[in-house]
Formats: C-alpha cells, sequence, structure tokens
C-alpha cells in the first residue's frame, strides 16, 4: 500500500515536471501529454525491463494512465497558478526524483536485488525520465551538467539501507526519511551550487 502511495506521487510530481518544461519549449496540448507521459513513466519502464517485470507497471495499471492525463489537464488549466516556472518546476523534479528512487529500491527489494543493485535501480528509476524528458525537449539532461542529481538519489539509497539495518520493521519512517533526505540534499546543492569537481583541465 505504502509502496503504491509513493509511485501515485511520484507520477503526479513527475508529469507536472514534464508539463512545465513542454510548456517552456511551446509545445501543443499533445505535445506536452506526450511529454508529461514520458516523464511520468519513463524511469519506471526501464527499471521494469531491467528486473524483468513484465508488462510493465502502466500497462497493467490503467489508472496511472488516467492520473497522469488528469494531471497533465490540471497542470495546463492553472499553470498560471504555479507562478515562476523555475521554481515549480525544481520543487516538482526533486519530489519526483525522491519518491521514484525510493519506489526503485523498493521494487528491486521484492526480487531479492543486492543493496548496490538496489541503488543502482533506484537511480535509474528518478533519473531517466527526466533524461528522456530532455532529450526530447532539446535540453541537455540535468544529470549530464555539474548540478548534483543523480548522486542525491545515491545518498537517499544509502540511507535507506543504513536506516534499515537499524530499524527494519519500520518502513514509512524508513522511506520518509530517506526521501527528506533527497530533497534536502538536492536543494542544498542548487542553493549552495554543490557541484562534483571537473576529471580534467580546461
Amino acid at each position: 500500500m505504502l509502496l503504491t502511495i509513493i509511485d501515485f506521487l511520484a507520477v503526479i510530481s513527475f508529469t507536472i515536471s514534464g508539463v512545465l518544461v513542454a510548456l517552456k519549449t511551446k509545445l501543443d496540448a499533445f505535445g506536452i501529454l506526450i511529454i508529461g507521459f514520458i516523464t511520468a513513466t519513463g524511469g519506471g519502464t526501464i527499471r521494469d525491463l531491467l528486473l524483468g517485470v513484465r508488462p510493465v507497471f502502466w500497462l497493467i495499471d490503467t489508472s496511472i494512465v488516467y492520473t497522469i492525463i488528469c494531471t497533465t489537464i490540471l497542470a495546463i488549466v492553472f499553470r498560471k497558478y504555479l507562478k515562476i516556472l523555475n521554481k515549480s518546476l525544481f520543487l516538482f523534479d526533486t519530489l519526483g526524483l525522491a519518491l521514484y528512487t525510493i519506489s526503485g529500491i523498493e521494487k528491486s527489494l521484492i526480487i531479492n536485488s543486492n543493496p548496490v543493485i538496489c541503488i543502482a535501480i533506484g537511480i535509474i528509476t528518478a533519473c531517466f525520465g527526466g533524461v528522456l524528458r530532455d532529450i526530447l525537449c532539446q535540453r541537455i539532461p540535468v544529470i549530464f551538467r555539474k548540478e548534483i542529481y543523480a548522486t542525491t538519489c545515491m545518498l537517499g539509497g544509502i540511507t535507506y539501507f543504513g536506516l534499515h539495518q537499524i530499524s527494519p520493521q519500520n518502513s514509512l519512517v524508513i522511506n520518509s526519511l530517506s526521501i527528506l533526505v533527497i530533497i534536502i540534499i538536492r536543494i542544498l546543492a542548487v542553493k549552495y551550487k554543490l557541484k562534483l569537481p571537473y576529471l580534467y583541465k580546461s
């Protein structure tokens, strides 16, 4: 039940993130829906393919498709109330990043993957919807820029397994704190312009 809630919140967050990017790119209504859909399902689709889950999650749960359509419509209708697009995009992208990281980790645990694989799957789940979104909108994906992005997912995953060692039965606390860690690190990284070092000289 908790995993389902996390999944739906992630879908909503990333759909809005996709819609905001599509609006800035000045796509038509159908284009906006496609970008919202790909942003929300791209990472999860790759996750399911890697884990051997067939069919992928949104093909068997049509409520996810309806959620994406409704969220897209509402985001378009109320776009003026989202105020400054850049801040709104950052908010929903960060929230989706955190939620999908934990979702990917937990779905990997279902097939008894080891912690390293779980964290890798969590990163893929969280990041690759945004990668597809940015490529289709002719933007350089955030994960390929200097910003700390995928690293926040990794640190959230480490937090998840650290807490799991302390209190394995308290999944609500583990999930909530891990999500919070990703959000806080992402906000601090952007606020203080924290970046990974270059490995080459200019």
